[in-house]
């Protein structure tokens, strides 16, 4: 069983940049992978990015160049970075964790655009 946390949401204004953190029960080395995931109503959830085992990461075409992904192993936490934020990118964003067959998710934070 992995938990997972995600922090860092909140309200910024078009262009702001906010920090995502999920933060894993376990060591986050032995995953498989750790991905962004992001919900607006409506829509359905869609993959951000990703980072793999061994810390090569991919992001989706909507985001690149705007959102990047990291890690830090010690802290057991994954990052999303997102800048020049934009109204489109509202939704609540979720963590998600692939350990063995199975898949783990957080409970999501809310992420607002607005001016």
């Amino acid at each position: 069983q992995v938990q997972l946390v995600e922090s860092g949401g909140g309200l910024v204004q078009p262009g702001g940049s906010l920090r995502l953190l999920c933060t894993a029960s376990m060591n986050i080395f032995n995953l498989n992978s750790l991905s962004w995931y992001r919900q607006s109503p409506g829509n359905q959830r869609e993959l951000v990015g990703t980072i793999n085992k061994g810390g090569a990461t991919s992001i989706a075409d909507s985001v690149r160049g705007r959102f990047t992904i990291s890690r830090d192993n010690p802290k057991n936490t994954a990052y999303l970075q997102m800048n020049n934020l934009k109204p489109e990118d509202t939704a609540v964003y979720y963590c998600n964790a692939a350990f063995g067959i199975h898949q783990y998710w957080g409970q999501g934070t809310q992420v607002t655009v607005s001016s």
